[in-house]
């Protein structure tokens, strides 16, 4: 399976870098595979930062998770290795990315993870 085309994501510089504000960023055409059946996987990426110097770039970030159509990834990984490819590529100064996953056999997961970790 592929990776996370994580060179797509790109910044630009935050044009209020002096005051603390909040980016709120909802992606709901998720999808990935599941690795152990290989059925595909939809949800919603939810996104919340406060940027730093930099501001993602909203194309990018389609982009880049679309690269995760057809990888084989469970959502709490799917989640974690998100958040951990942008902060890199934003240093913000905090930031928290929740994995809203659709039903599948009547359940439904939500993965949470946060920036600095508590």
């Amino acid at each position: 399976m592929s990776e996370p085309a994580e060179e797509l994501l790109e910044t630009f510089p935050n044009p209020n870098p002096g005051r603390d504000f909040t980016i709120d960023i909802d992606c709901p055409e998720f999808t990935s595979v599941c690795p152990k059946t290989g059925h595909p996987d939809f949800g919603t990426i939810h996104v919340t930062y406060v940027p730093d110097e930099r501001c993602i770039e909203l194309k990018s970030l389609k982009l880049y998770l679309q690269s995760y159509r057809q990888r084989g990834i469970f959502y709490e990984a799917a989640t974690n290795v998100i958040l951990d490819h942008l902060v890199t590529a934003s240093a913000p100064r905090r930031m928290t990315v929740i994995g809203d996953f659709s039903a599948r056999g009547g359940i439904t997961t939500k993965v949470t993870v946060t920036y600095p970790a508590s």
